[in-house]
């Protein structure tokens, strides 16, 4: 009874012929879902420089203000006064609360309170607008303000 053993016999190879196929419908499947919007800066940007800066750790929760003077392309629309961009449409700084609860529901109800404003000014900017907006900010409880600069002195 020494005949009835089990034979081995070799695995067949496995096929590689769908593999393009799989790695397309991948690519498609990310090039579909992924959204790459970018905001069109419409004001001039010239930062301030600063000798002691942070990394921004979670970009997420972060949504941008931009002040400054309107750009070269747009001065003869806008004239040569700061403007306040948000996403990409110029706003008053009375219309910022409705820009902060608008942010807040894109964020979820989990992630509310981690609300983070970076303000990205040009350096040659007037107090008096960026105190407006902080204004605003603090009276729709949007507490957490970053100021945007360039490092060296």
């Amino acid at each position: 009874m020494g005949g009835f053993g089990k034979k081995s016999k070799p695995l067949p190879a496995i096929s590689t012929a769908s593999l393009p196929d799989i790695v397309f419908m991948l690519l498609f499947f990310f090039m579909v879902t992924t959204v790459l919007r970018e905001t069109n800066i419409m004001v001039e940007q010239s930062f301030p420089s600063a000798s002691q800066l942070q990394k921004l750790e979670e970009k997420s929760l972060t949504t941008y203000i931009f002040i400054g003077p309107p750009t070269k392309k747009l001065m003869a629309k806008f004239g040569k006064e700061p403007k306040i961009q948000v996403d990409d449409v110029f706003i008053e700084s009375k219309d910022i609360p409705k820009f902060v609860v608008q942010e807040r529901v894109k964020l979820g109800e989990g992630k509310k309170d981690g609300l983070i404003v970076s303000l990205k000014m040009h350096r040659d900017i007037k107090v008096g607008v960026v105190t407006d907006v902080k204004l605003k900010l603090r009276e729709s409880e949007a507490r957490n303000i970053l100021y945007a600069a360039r490092g060296g002195q």
